[in-house]
């Protein structure tokens, strides 16, 4: 099974989301990642960043224990993406992760990561928290200045192309 055909049996056509439904976020997400020029491991993992749910957004489409069958879709490198996509808590993680340190919401571990799963955490939040904000002008009004400073933080972490989507998403923000 490919990954539309897992994200649609698991009913991500039917989830609200800002811009439609979660599986047009899933795939706006992974063809922004492609645009940048992302590995096709990034990208793929763009393509079901939220299959476990995340920190943001509660709703899961499967479970930790359904990981080789994500694996199986997208491939075994994507799948560690996603894992420590979903795994991530936000509240501690975000204005750490130029440093390295991340906390997984699942155990509760705090762990230095290394700087291409660093790098690899931020393109891909970067790319699903624009996504976001373009689709949904509350979300952007409330948080929109919090994620300018935040990716700002992590320039040494982003891709020139994502550095620059950041650029032009908010340069009219400030």
């Amino acid at each position: 099974m490919d990954v539309a055909e897992l994200l649609e049996a698991r009913g991500a056509r039917e989830i609200t989301h800002p811009g439609g439904t979660l599986l047009r976020h899933l795939f706006r997400v992974r063809d922004e990642l492609e645009e940048w020029g992302a590995r096709p491991d990034l990208s793929a993992a763009g393509s079901a960043h939220a299959f476990y749910g995340t920190d943001g957004f509660a709703t899961a489409l499967g479970d930790l224990a359904e990981r080789p069958v994500l694996a199986a879709a997208i491939g075994e490198e994507a799948e560690r993406i996603v894992h420590l996509y979903a795994s991530c808590d936000r509240g501690f993680t975000h204005r750490r992760l130029a440093d390295g340190a991340f906390k997984d919401r699942f155990t509760g571990l705090v762990r230095e990561i290394p700087f291409g799963d660093r790098c690899d955490f931020a393109e891909l939040t970067v790319a699903n928290e624009l996504d976001v904000l373009r689709h949904d002008a509350g979300l952007r009004a409330r948080y929109g200045r919090a994620l300018s400073e935040l990716f700002a933080s992590w320039d040494g972490l982003l891709s020139p192309r994502a550095r620059a989507a950041v650029r032009a998403a908010f340069r009219t923000d400030r």
